[in-house]
């Protein structure tokens, strides 16, 4: 006999749906694509994707803390159509690559379309959950993620992965929410707002303890409490501003 699915696998199956939707065009996402400001990236970073690769998904700019180099080799964890991927792959140029790894078949396809319309050589798209990364050891200079962390029910694993991924010297530079304080059981439960991007938060305090569990050190999570008017757009008038906010999140593998 078959076992139940696990809260953990209907977790996954939920949120696969959701931005398999959002990338079919028939969802929608957190943080609205239509405002340039959106979530920390200039307009001339913007203006360098190919058309499609920005869906507004994401809570910040990790690109902004990550400081590539030419020639690093960058992973991003849950890469969506390709915002992220892309703009590493400008600034690691051509002696660099960028690998995004998404489960989403359909934001797979469309990040695929979107580097074949741009002859992006350096950017590559693979099938794979975050938790068990399609990925040798010792492979990245850096990873990113932005907002993809908190909606994975085992982020002690996906940090694990991302220490294993790394170099030795390797950094994690991580966009994505914490809690400010703990979510009420209406909101901690409503399966919109995990998809969100709201209800899969956690304290700081925990991701730095699982960072550091994995081996990271010089551990940094930094709230952005500037954050609260952009968080206040994902659910209108539930008042999730006042319990989650968007952080940087950045540690180094010895």
């Amino acid at each position: 006999m078959r076992s139940p699915p696990s809260a953990g696998q209907d977790i996954k199956d939920l949120v696969r749906a959701s931005y398999g939707s959002i990338a079919a065009g028939s969802g929608s996402s957190c943080c609205a694509p239509a405002a340039p400001p959106c979530c920390g990236y200039s307009d001339a970073e913007l203006a360098s994707l190919p058309e499609g690769a920005n869906l507004g998904l994401g809570c910040g700019n990790p690109q902004a803390i990550a400081g590539l180099k030419p020639g690093e080799t960058v992973v991003d964890l849950g890469s969506g159509a390709g915002i992220d991927c892309f703009l590493a792959a400008l600034q690691v140029g051509a002696t660099g690559r960028a690998i995004g790894v998404d489960m989403t078949h359909e934001m797979l396809k469309k990040a695929r379309a979107n580097a074949v319309k741009v002859g992006a050589a350096n950017v590559e798209f693979r099938l794979g959950e975050i938790e068990h990364l399609p990925i040798a050891d010792n492979t990245a200079d850096v990873i990113l993620s932005n907002c993809v962390v908190n909606l994975v029910p085992d982020k002690a694993q996906v940090f694990r992965e991302a220490f294993r991924v790394l170099k030795h010297g390797g950094r994690l530079a991580i966009s994505d929410v914490v809690n400010a304080r703990t979510l009420p059981e209406a909101l901690a439960s409503d399966p919109a707002l995990l998809c969100g991007c709201v209800s899969g938060a956690v304290p700081a305090a925990q991701i730095e303890a699982w960072l550091a569990e994995a081996g990271f050190v010089a551990v940094c999570v930094t709230p952005q409490p500037q954050s609260r008017d952009l968080i206040a757009t994902w659910a209108p008038g539930m008042g999730v501003e006042d319990y989650v906010v968007s952080a940087t999140i950045e540690a180094l593998k010895p």
